[in-house]
C-alpha cells in the first residue's frame, strides 16, 4: 500500500499532517482486537453525539451516514448514547490527568479512528495498553449482571462501548 498523506483542518487541529501507511481496518497490533469499528460506534451512539462533529472531512463519509450525532451548536446529549446515559468525563479532566497525546487532542477515540484508518504513531503502544486496561469492566459486568441484561450497569456498558468493546453480548 502506498502511504496516503492526510492534512487535518478542524476546530482542534489545523495543519497537522499524518500518513496512513496501513490498509483501513487491517494490520492491527496482535494484542489489539476491538469489537467494533469507528463507523459502528458512531452508529450505536457514543460520547453524547458530540464527538467528531467538526472533523468529518478526515474520515470516510460512510462512517457518518448512520451516526448518532448532536446537531450543530448543540452540546453533549446522553440520550444519543446507545445506553442513554452519560459515561464521559470532560476533555479538561483527561488533559489534567495527562492522558491526551498531542497528535490526538480529542483523546482515545480520535486515536482509534486514525489507527483504524491506517495511521501508526509513537503513541500506539500506550493507547493499546489503555484499551486493554478497560477489560476489568468486562469482568465486573460478568460478575454482577445476568447475560444480556442491558439495564445492568449501563454507565459501565456505555464506557466500554466508547472503547470499542461490545458489551451488548455480555
Amino acid at each position: 500500500m502506498n502511504a496516503k498523506r492526510v492534512v487535518v483542518a478542524d476546530r482542534m487541529q489545523t495543519g497537522y499532517e499524518y500518513l496512513r501507511t496501513e490498509p483501513a481496518g487491517r494490520n492491527f497490533h496482535a494484542e489489539f482486537k476491538p469489537d467494533l469499528s469507528p463507523a459502528k460506534l458512531l452508529e450505536l451512539g457514543i460520547f453524547g453525539g458530540k464527538y467528531m462533529t467538526d472533523c468529518r472531512a478526515e474520515f470516510p463519509d460512510s462512517w457518518f451516514r448512520k451516526a448518532r450525532l448532536s446537531p450543530a451548536g448543540n452540546g453533549h446529549d446522553p440520550q444519543l448514547n446507545f445506553f442513554g446515559v452519560n459515561a464521559s468525563k470532560p476533555l479538561s479532566y483527561w488533559r489534567k490527568k495527562g492522558w491526551i497525546y498531542w497528535e490526538d487532542p480529542r483523546g482515545w477515540f480520535q486515536w482509534y479512528c486514525r489507527y483504524y484508518s491506517g495511521r501508526r504513531c509513537p503513541d500506539d503502544d500506550r493507547q493499546i495498553q489503555r484499551w486493554k486496561n478497560m477489560r476489568r469492566h468486562i469482568a465486573q459486568l460478568r460478575k454482577n449482571c445476568e447475560c444480556g441484561d442491558l439495564d445492568c450497569r449501563p454507565r459501565q456498558r456505555q464506557a466500554l462501548l466508547h472503547w470499542a468493546y461490545d458489551s451488548r453480548a455480555i
